[in-house]
Order: C-alpha cells, then sequence, then structure tokens
C-alpha cells in the first residue's frame, strides 16, 4: 500500500496512517508493571521519554542498549522504538561482519513486551522523560515512524560512530532543534572510545583480550561528548546533567527520572581498571611453565611449543593485518599490536632463517613498548604485558639453539 512521505512539520496523515498499519501488526495493553514508577498517562497527553536498558551477560550486551519510548494514547501509541536490531540469518550476514559492512535495523514494539524482555535477562531499565513541545513532539514521532518503514528501517552499522545509541541520540538532537549537539560537541569526553569498551567488557577476559588485540590507534584518539554518547548509559547521564543544569533558568531538559528496575548483575565500572600486572603475571606464568616442562622433555618438545607459537602469532598477524587493509573495520588500522603479532616470525620454521625470526620476536616488544612512552599512543599495556614475556622466551630459544647449530 503505498504512503505518501512524511512531513517534519507534523501534520501529515502519514503518521497517523503508519501507527493504525502499526497498532494492528503489533497491539498493546499498555505498560503496567505493579508497583511502576511510570505514572498513567491520560488521552490528551502524548509523551517521549528516553529508556536505557543496563548491560547483559551475552558479549553483544555488555555495552547496554536504549530506545524512545513514545505515548500517545489518542492513537494507541504506547511503544519503544529503538534501532538496534540484526539478524543471524540475514544473507551473508557473517561475510558483512568480518568486511564491517553490517546492516543493522530499528524496529517499533510494545513498550511492555519490551520491558518484560530486560526484566527477564535481569537488565536494568532506566526513564527519562524529555521535556517537548508540541511540534517537537511530533517532529520526533513523524522521524522515528518514518524509520521503521521496510524501505528505511536498514543501516550501515559502525560500532562507535553509528549504532542504536548514536541514532537515539540525533534523533533526540533532531527533536530538540539541535540542542543537545549544540551543548556536547565541543564538550571533550569524559572517556575515549577505547576506555569506555575496557571498562565495559573487562569482566569477560575472552572478549576484553579480543577487542584490545583488534582495535587499533584511531579508537585511542580524543572524542567528544557527543561522541562518547555512543554508550547508552553515556548518553543518559549527559541528558541528565545538562538537565540539572538548566534547572536553575527554569529550562529544565527532564521532568521525570526514573528507575523501572534494577538489575542485580555486577555493573560496569565508572573507569577502566589497571589489568596489565594481571595480563604479566600470566605471560611470565605461560613462559616460565613452558621453559619448566622443556626439563623434563625430549629436546623436540621446545622446538615444538615454539614452532607452533610462531604459527599462532604469524596467522594472528595476518588477522590483524586483514583486517587493517581489507575490511572496512577503521577501527581497527594502525594497529601497533602487529609489532607483537608480526606474520613474518613464521621464518621461525624455516632452518636458515630462525635467526631473522629470533630478531622480530625480540624487537617487538621493545617497539611497541616504545611506542606505549609517546604523548599519544595506542594502549595495548595488556597485550605487551600478556605477549612480550612469551616472544621474548621464544626469541631466546632460538637464538640460543641457532649458535648452537652454528
Amino acid at each position: 500500500m503505498p504512503v505518501k512521505a512524511c512531513s517534519r512539520s507534523g501534520r501529515s496523515s502519514f503518521g497517523y496512517l503508519f501507527l493504525s498499519m502499526l497498532m494492528l501488526a503489533c497491539s498493546s495493553t499498555g505498560f503496567a508493571f505493579e508497583d511502576s514508577p511510570v505514572p498513567a498517562v491520560s488521552d490528551g497527553e502524548r509523551e517521549a521519554w528516553l529508556v536505557t536498558f543496563g548491560p547483559g551477560e551475552i558479549y553483544w550486551e555488555r555495552f547496554g542498549h536504549n530506545a524512545i519510548w513514545l505515548r500517545e494514547p489518542a492513537v494507541g501509541l504506547d511503544h519503544t522504538f529503538n534501532f538496534g536490531f540484526f539478524d543471524f540469518e540475514q544473507e551473508d550476514f557473517f561475510l558483512r561482519f568480518l568486511r564491517g559492512r553490517m546492516l543493522y535495523f530499528s524496529v517499533a514494539q510494545p513498550a511492555e513486551k519490551e520491558f518484560e524482555f530486560y526484566r527477564h535477562f535481569d537488565r536494568s531499565i532506566r526513564a527519562q522523560k524529555i521535556k517537548l513541545t508540541d511540534v517537537q513532539y511530533e517532529r520526533l514521532r513523524d522521524y522515528l515512524i518514518n524509520e521503521i518503514r521496510p524501505e528505511n528501517r536498514d543501516y550501515r552499522y559502525d560500532y562507535y560512530l553509528n549504532n542504536c545509541s548514536t541514532r537515539v541520540r540525533d534523533a533526540l538532537d533532531l527533536a530538540l532543534d539541535g540542542g543537545l549537539s549544540l551543548q556536547t560537541q565541543n564538550k571533550p569526553a569524559v572517556l575515549n572510545f577505547r576506555e569506555q569498551t575496557r571498562r565495559l567488557t573487562e569482566q569477560q577476559f575472552w572478549y576484553y583480550l579480543g577487542l584490545e588485540l583488534a582495535l587499533g590507534y584511531p579508537v585511542d584518539k580524543p572524542v567528544s561528548r557527543w561522541d562518547e554518547m555512543f554508550v547508552p548509559m553515556v548518553l543518559a547521564d549527559e541528558i541528565a546533567a545538562l538537565s540539572s543544569n538548566a534547572a536553575s533558568s527554569g529550562d529544565v531538559l527532564i521532568t521525570s527520572d526514573v528507575i523501572i528496575y534494577t538489575s542485580s548483575a555486577v555493573q560496569p565500572a565508572a573507569s577502566p581498571s589497571a589489568t596489565w600486572p594481571g595480563y604479566l603475571l600470566l605471560g611470565l606464568l605461560i613462559t616460565v611453565l613452558a621453559w619448566l616442562s622443556g626439563r623434563f622433555m625430549p629436546a623436540v618438545w621446545l622446538a615444538g611449543l615454539c614452532g607452533a607459537w610462531a604459527l599462532i602469532c604469524a596467522t594472528s598477524g595476518l588477522v590483524l593485518a586483514g583486517l587493517w587493509f581489507f575490511t572496512d573495520h577503521e577501527v581497527a588500522r594502525m594497529n601497533a599490536n602487529l609489532l607483537l603479532l608480526n606474520p613474518l616470525v613464521i621464518l621461525a620454521w624455516v632452518p636458515l632463517l630462525r635467526r631473522m625470526a629470533a630478531v622480530m620476536f625480540a624487537i617487538g616488544p621493545g617497539l611497541a613498548l616504545l611506542l606505549v612512552l609517546l604523548p599519544s599512543h595506542q594502549y595495548n599495556l595488556d597485550a605487551l604485558a600478556l605477549l612480550g614475556p612469551v616472544n621474548l622466551g621464544v626469541a631466546a630459544y632460538l637464538l640460543r639453539n641457532r649458535l648452537k647449530q652454528s
């Protein structure tokens, strides 16, 4: 059924037409949690809320999530609009993921259904009622309805620049006549992309380590508070802070800020912790255990361990280089971890070139440490602490045995 394009003024019939179609597709009985801190809305009122969901246990849930909740009883609207859906069964999903060309899509669904889902998975729910004029509300409503249309709902996902939270941020900024961007684009961020990523993922060892190895220098650059709102919780905090600062003039942005559900899970710290000493102990432990095992095993044992490590390093380095040069993952470029995972150490498998491989194993950690001392650098202390001792141990073994052969 053809539908006319939406007017940003909110005066077109498109919004109400599409709303009626939406209601037929997914009817809602309204938000009715027992002892809910969110009051009911009367038939003549219209409300817009920023809803923030806390981190979950699955790796893609670690950064939290958010949505815009619209309540307009006159047209049967009691739905959350969010931009965080993806589909594993999408055509070429994993190929798109590897190439950095993932497609996410926007969805509207009944608020009761949405909130029940996050309560079921023990994820916190915070709701902030945004103060909007009628014109601003209609502009926001029509924009969100237009975004969930089948021909408009897909978008090219970017971890930091175009994700579920930045899309909610942009929608609110549109409704607020650019007031949000005006006050935050020139305001320094509290934490940069790397620091936010570290603090939100450090509770999951393998996920944290994988990101630390794969992310390059671009995520270490200074960013603005506007950019930092790629994290849903940061957007919620900044909206609250702006409203609080404006309270003295009577021009508040938030008229209600409530916690609908409190999670029992351990919440991320406000800033990343110093994790590199633990990685250093682990790297030293691996190196010492490998050396001790060589005292009780045949000589070929250590040779096999070093050859296997060279293969692991070379393969991992090829993956990092591939992400840098052959994909659209801009955050994986200029990655100093290639000094620690150098594809050329595969030369250790060639007897005549083992000395060259040993030199590469040895100088990689030194160069990586020098980069850390620069005023502006990639944070890779965790990778350096973990891989440095192992690489140096392999270098010592290769050089010693090469000298014996000579």
